[in-house]
């Protein structure tokens, strides 16, 4: 089980780094656009991500994972003005995330935790926000690709995975977490 916590805390930073890769790699209006009424900008997906994250992982062993203070509807106000606005929201919401995944010990791994008032056992939690938090950087990225003049790969570039896997396959088998490669 300790190596499912250190597994996961590199699984996070693995999807905040697609995350900030993405940011880099579009100007600062990128950030705001949206396709139409019914969809979001990056920004109010970061908006979201961050106050999710507050919601989850403030008291999180010891309260509701939706706290009573948490304004979910606000999340998708888009009403951040600039990158470091985008940018501090980011960090806030992760620093909380890495906070309370830091302070867990394996034996918490089994400890029941609400969100919602439904039960999960904190692995199944983590579990639960781990595909959340993927499935909305996917997104980023997706709008990233659309929005980038000249976009950089975050994998293996389209033409490429032949020499990758040449790459990969001529060294010894290994029992690296896959994230620590990049």
């Amino acid at each position: 089980m300790k190596d499912y916590l250190t597994g996961v805390i590199k699984q996070f930073n693995y999807y905040k780094s697609l995350g900030e890769k993405t940011f880099n790699q579009l100007p600062d209006e990128a950030l705001f656009w949206q396709y139409n009424k019914y969809s979001n900008s990056i920004a109010v997906m970061v908006k979201h991500l961050s106050g999710n994250m507050l919601s989850r992982w403030t008291d999180f062993l010891t309260s509701d994972g939706e706290k009573p203070w948490r304004k979910r509807d606000e999340e998708f106000e888009d009403d951040i003005k600039s990158r470091e606005e985008l940018l501090k929201l980011w960090n806030i919401g992760w620093e909380c995330l890495f906070d309370a995944l830091k302070s867990l010990t394996e034996e918490d791994l089994n400890r029941t935790i609400y969100i919602r008032n439904q039960e999960h056992k904190v692995f199944e939690a983590i579990n639960r926000q781990l595909a959340h938090y993927s499935y909305h950087i996917g997104q980023i990225v997706f709008i990233g690709k659309m929005l980038s003049e000249k976009w950089e790969s975050l994998s293996i570039p389209i033409g490429k995975s032949n020499n990758y896997n040449d790459e990969k396959f001529n060294k010894p088998k290994n029992n690296k977490h896959y994230t620590d490669e990049n």
